[in-house]
């Protein structure tokens, strides 16, 4: 047992002491979107509680981990604020919440995250459901001996984010009366933004969103077997797209602005029982 599997499986040993019931989904925030979605069965706890290295802050980043109950009456282990990579984590630290959200039962992983819109007609505070993915940052959660057990060594990434998610969280959109568009997220390491070239050469390869995180949890999740949900929130037009200067406080004022659209969709989402449908979330092996 290589020291990825050991540190897993003492969180989830931990987890399993404190007699508390398996996640049947697992929820992460963006920057500014950790918006409150009920109150919590347990916590919320300081994430470092539950990893085997520091956590380092970044402002819109909370860092708490809570077990809440969702309308539908299922378990939701919810991760308040991310691991990136420009924050000096491997790949595999930065999926380390994900990872332990599966061993721990989860099958169904929804995120949202912040990110720069690639489409001139995207204006800020559009919301996007990510359809597919660019891994710009050359490296992979995967790199080195992942446990055979976790999942196939060379996993399939076709429909890595879940078309029938998608469908479910664009009725209820527009159920709750906007659009929630579609597009491909391309992840970079960050943390510096794009250049005007690096925008044009990422809508050439058939970008519409671009960010810092989010690609390597997705590829972590999938060779899990958890089928995936990100929805996106345009923060700001990316580099070159408009004549302003990119701002993290901007960011984080749009995820404000935004704030009553993502809860209400999240809870929407979490509160249908088609969400989890034809799952199970007794993995744990």
């Amino acid at each position: 047992m290589d020291h990825r599997e050991r540190d897993l499986e003492a969180a989830v040993a931990r987890w399993r002491s404190l007699g508390r019931p398996a996640p049947a989904l697992a929820l992460v925030a963006g920057s500014g979107l950790a918006v409150d979605l009920g109150a919590p069965l347990a916590g919320p706890e300081p994430l470092a509680d539950w990893l085997p290295f520091e956590v380092r802050t970044v402002p819109g980043h909370r860092h708490e981990v809570e077990l809440i109950e969702a309308a539908a009456g299922r378990p939701v282990l919810y991760f308040r604020g991310r691991l990136h990579s420009y924050q000096g984590y491997e790949p595999a630290e930065v999926v380390y919440p994900v990872r332990l959200a599966a061993r721990l039962g989860a099958r169904v992983l929804v995120m949202t995250n912040a990110a720069g819109g690639v489409r001139p007609e995207w204006p800020a505070g559009t919301l996007a459901a990510i359809s597919d993915q660019l891994n710009l940052t050359g490296r992979s959660p995967l790199s080195g001996e992942p446990p055979a057990h976790w999942g196939p060594r060379f996993p399939d990434l076709v429909d890595a984010y879940d078309p029938a998610l998608r469908a479910l969280a664009r009725e209820h959109a527009a159920r709750l009366g906007f659009e929630l568009a579609e597009g491909v997220y391309a992840g970079l390491p960050g943390p510096a933004y794009e250049t005007p070239a690096e925008v044009r050469m990422l809508r050439t390869m058939g970008a519409d969103l671009v960010g810092m995180s989010t690609v390597h949890e997705v590829v972590a999740a999938r060779h899990l077997g958890l089928r995936c949900l990100v929805v996106s929130l345009v923060a700001n037009p990316a580099s070159g797209v408009s004549a302003s200067a990119l701002t993290h406080e901007e960011v984080l004022a749009a995820g404000r602005a935004a704030g009553g659209r993502v809860r209400a969709l999240l809870a929407a989402l979490l509160a249908d029982p088609r969400l989890t449908a034809g799952v199970s979330s007794s993995r744990g092996d």
